[in-house]
């Protein structure tokens, strides 16, 4: 786990236009891995049932809902955010809007809590933005998946 430099009373409260811009430039990002993805997905898959049987199951409609494609763009989405939030605290949309997530101690989040934070933020966004807008109403500043995951968005100063 690790300990960021920046003592609290050095860290403003992010807000939510903030939080809002990081996460569209993230969507951006997001979109482009789940396309490496995808076409790195069905090349293993053509190489593994061979050309002529996957042009046959694209042609007849059985590529449409793939659990298993499903699955690896989830786990691919769940390792891009947790790898950056465990390990600084930002992704690359965070980075350039100053903000970071960390624990209340101001330390970088465990796994599990970027597990907790990943499934509540897409219940969040599914709830027609709901779990984000809360943070307008709540005194900590705090969104669903800030309070269910025990984390918290900080801004963090420019660096020199």
């Amino acid at each position: 786990m690790f300990v960021f430099p920046e003592k609290e009373e050095a860290l403003e409260k992010a807000t939510l236009l903030r939080r809002l811009a990081a996460m569209f430039y993230d969507s951006l990002l997001c979109i482009a891995l789940l396309m490496v993805t995808t076409g790195v997905y069905m090349m293993i898959q053509k190489a593994v049932i061979g050309s002529e049987a996957y042009k046959a199951m694209n042609d007849a409609g059985q590529t449409i809902h793939d659990p298993l494609l499903s699955s690896v763009l989830f786990i691919t989405l769940f390792l891009f955010f947790g790898y950056f939030w465990t390990r600084t605290g930002q992704t690359l949309g965070m980075q350039v809007w100053h903000i970071r997530v960390q624990t209340e101690e101001g330390t970088s989040i465990r796994w599990m809590q970027a597990l907790m934070r990943f499934f509540m933020a897409g219940v969040s966004i599914a709830c027609f933005g709901l779990g984000y807008v809360w943070m307008l109403f709540d005194k900590q500043d705090r969104t669903w998946h800030c309070i269910f995951s025990d984390t918290k968005i900080v801004r963090v100063p420019k660096r020199k």
